[in-house]
């Protein structure tokens, strides 16, 4: 029997773990890497400033992203409850206030939000995906654009929503870790065949001169701000995700080591995945700013590698709400997996029936409540956190690294995500 299925919780000191470190990589970058990485990143650095931007976006990785994961991980380790219990017993722990749990709350809160305009953008991938198995789907008629809400994809969306319960149910090591084991390869395979296939087929030169030639004259600083914002969320930190993915990492993990693999490994899919699309791009005479679309028609096997991404996310999504639904609401785990699920279900209702809601949803989420969750888990572990107490779950690390990380997490961190916040709402 899994460890994952019991009825009362998910985590815990005696809770699921990971089956093996292996296992615990292939979920945690499965749920970095995600749609994001695939288009929104490559168009960002082609159109403001080429290797400028992939530079500066490089640096805030390694800076700003990387310090708050090994936090979030550091602090879903420490007592292995949910995001909430977590930071809420972290501060208590601390003398302060459990107030702080908020952290962990509005992370909550930015899964319960993002699920449906998430799955249905991945549900018409999933369609998309299928029509090109079946040869429907041809170069020369293109895509349509991902997101329309129309109620056609709601079939599709619900089929998407389907296949993540049913993973999520089957809990930490039979359900998240068994189906990104098996994904993830799949994954780095096509990703690689199919860069390949497109250097080597398309217009290669123009290519790698627009992604990665320095033009360090288009690096404004509200294109710095843009690299930082991708930086920041392509990691998959702020939503309180990595927390509970934090709470099923053993003792023995060194946790520093892991989350520079995780954001590694995110930061060369984004680059990996310019080198596919816009030889493809270039070589169709395709507007590279309207290509995010189009790479699709061109070259259909894209929409497998979307799709892995997209559901590699969306189950860590639904596994974090699940673990709180769990810990906080008393529900068995198959009772909180098929009630978030359900309710992600209820709001792609909403997104397809009130038009611009989708959109209006995903500027909540990333500009609003992601920003605030990192802010309150940075300022928690940077700041409210005993410094033994962190000491001890990055003891595996230098002196030196964690002096670094806690200077960076106290005084760089929280106003580089202030950033994040005014431009968000600006």
């Amino acid at each position: 029997m899994d460890k994952a299925s019991g009825a009362r919780r998910d985590g815990g000191q005696g809770g699921p773990k990971w089956g093996s470190r292996f296992g615990f990589l292939m979920a945690a970058i499965g749920s970095a890497v995600g749609l994001g990485n695939l288009w929104r990143f490559p168009f960002q650095a082609g159109q403001n400033g080429g290797g400028a931007f992939v530079l500066t976006y490089i640096l805030c990785v390694a800076l700003i992203a990387y310090p708050v994961l090994i936090g979030e991980l550091a602090i879903g380790r420490h007592k292995g409850l949910s995001a909430v219990g977590s930071t809420k017993n972290l501060s208590l722990d601390s003398g302060h206030s459990s107030k702080w749990q908020i952290a962990g709350w509005i992370g909550f809160a930015a899964a319960i939000v993002i699920l449906p305009s998430y799955a249905m953008i991945s549900g018409q991938i999933m369609a998309y995906a299928v029509m090109a198995l079946l040869g429907d789907l041809h170069a020369n008629k293109g895509a349509t654009p991902l997101y329309n809400g129309a109620w056609h994809s709601f079939g599709w969306f619900t089929a998407f929503l389907v296949i993540n319960v049913g993973i999520v149910m089957r809990g930490v090591n039979r359900g998240i870790e068994a189906a990104t084991v098996f994904l993830m390869p799949i994954f780095f395979v096509l990703l690689v065949g199919l860069a390949i296939f497109a250097l080597s087929s398309g217009a290669s030169a123009e290519a790698i001169s627009y992604l990665f030639s320095p033009r360090f004259y288009e690096l404004t600083p509200q294109v710095a701000l843009a690299a930082l914002g991708q930086a920041f969320f392509s990691v998959g930190v702020g939503a309180a995700i990595m927390i509970t993915y934090g709470s099923f990492l053993s003792k023995d993990v060194n946790i520093a080591t892991n989350a520079a693999v995780i954001a590694g490994a995110d930061t060369l899919v984004a680059l990996v995945a310019g080198l596919l699309i816009f030889p493809i791009v270039f070589a169709h005479g395709m507007d590279p700013a309207a290509g995010t679309g189009l790479i699709f028609g061109a070259l259909p096997a894209f929409f497998f590698l979307a799709f892995i991404a997209a559901l590699t996310s969306s189950i860590s999504i639904l596994m974090m709400t699940r673990v709180i639904g769990i810990e906080q609401f008393g529900l068995t785990s198959r009772n909180a997996t098929v009630a978030f699920g359900f309710l992600a279900w209820l709001g792609g209702i909403g997104i397809v029936t009130i038009d611009g809601l989708g959109e209006k949803l995903d500027w909540l989420v990333g500009s609003v409540l992601m920003p605030l969750g990192a802010l309150t888990g940075a300022l928690l572990a940077g700041w409210i956190a005993p410094h033994s107490t962190m000491r001890d779950e990055l003891r595996r690390s230098s002196n030196r690294l964690f002096a670094y990380w806690r200077a960076m997490m106290r005084f760089v961190v929280p106003v580089a995500i202030l950033a994040i916040f005014i431009t968000g709402l600006q």
